[in-house]
């Protein structure tokens, strides 16, 4: 620490603060706890906590691998697959019951995916939500003019297109 005219200069503090106030919004959801929704918490006690696939299924995790997506959040998404019945998926484009958005696709690219997906009832996920500033505002705006549930698990935010659930968002 050094001192600037009597104040205190603390080294990336705002970059910790930012951390610290994420982690803390996403605390109250633990492993879901406080998660008042039966669908969110399904969500993250069999996808986000398996340690390993529930179906035999995986191209959509091969296909998200040879993206170069992380082994952990390529099984999440396959075990989403399973978790909701899903049988068809499409990479950076609309027209199955999941859509992926990969940082490939553009913002505009994106936005499009969302509004053709609500048309359609598909989930997306969009990867990487917090790999920029420019991403994190289009999450963010995306997660603003969403009309059901959308959860954001750090690895990717899922934006769900069904009438059966409220608009909530949740922060895993």
């Amino acid at each position: 620490m050094r001192h600037l005219r009597g104040h205190i200069a603390w080294p990336h503090l705002s970059g910790g603060v930012a951390t610290l106030r994420n982690r803390l919004s996403r605390a109250r959801y633990f492993r879901g706890h406080g998660v008042h929704s039966p669908f969110v918490y399904a969500l993250v006690r069999e996808v986000f906590m398996a340690h390993g696939p529930i179906s035999g299924e995986h191209d959509l995790r091969d296909a998200l691998l040879a993206r170069g997506v992380a082994p952990r959040r390529a099984l999440e998404l396959q075990n989403l697959m399973a978790h909701c019945g899903y049988r068809t998926f499409r990479l950076d484009e609309a027209g199955a019951e999941l859509c992926v958005a990969t940082r490939a696709l553009s913002a505009a690219g994106t936005l499009e995916l969302i509004r053709r997906a609500a048309v359609d009832g598909s989930t997306v996920a969009v990867l990487e939500p917090y790999a920029d500033r420019d991403r994190m505002r289009l999450c963010g705006a995306i997660v603003a003019g969403h009309g059901s549930t959308s959860v954001d698990n750090r690895g990717y935010l899922l934006v769900f297109n069904t009438k059966r659930t409220p608009k909530q968002h949740f922060k895993i």
